[in-house]
């Protein structure tokens, strides 16, 4: 059975309230990944993976569990990379589909912005997520689920 798992530590509060509509109306399980405790409803489709303290320690136990089909919620790159190998399917919490086509130059745009920062330049962050963001997270996870 195909499963949605959720990069939980970076997932907006928005983007969290949504998954939990799905799982509840759906019946979609879902695993959010964090390396803390977080508070989640009380559903058998909803489970929580507390991982060790460390770096990218949720990022490599999604990556190393996911299976084909399923779908990753992500803004980590690299993690989504990881994840389309398994031939998982990816997603942001802005609604940006990560695929095989795409992913790659991606990956190379966040490597040479990382590197620019490495090197004293600042690129600037991300912008606040915008209810335009929002509405597109929700699209793109109505559309894989319509898909199932």
């Amino acid at each position: 059975m195909t499963k949605i798992w959720i990069d939980a530590d970076a997932t907006p509060r928005k983007i969290k309230e949504i998954l939990f509509r799905a799982a509840q109306k759906r019946n979609i399980p879902m695993i959010f990944v964090a390396n803390c405790w977080l508070e989640l409803p009380r559903l058998k489709v909803i489970q929580l993976k507390v991982v060790a303290q460390g770096f990218d320690k949720a990022d490599d136990y999604i990556a190393e569990n996911c299976e084909d089909g399923d779908l990753i919620i992500t803004s980590d790159i690299p993690l989504a990379d990881r994840c389309i190998e398994r031939r998982a399917q990816v997603v942001t919490a802005r609604g940006r589909i990560f695929d095989a086509e795409n992913i790659k130059p991606a990956l190379a745009t966040r490597n040479r912005n990382e590197d620019m920062r490495n090197s004293g330049i600042q690129t600037g962050g991300p912008a606040i997520i915008s209810p335009k963001n929002i509405q597109e997270f929700s699209n793109a996870l109505d559309r894989w689920i319509q898909q199932r």
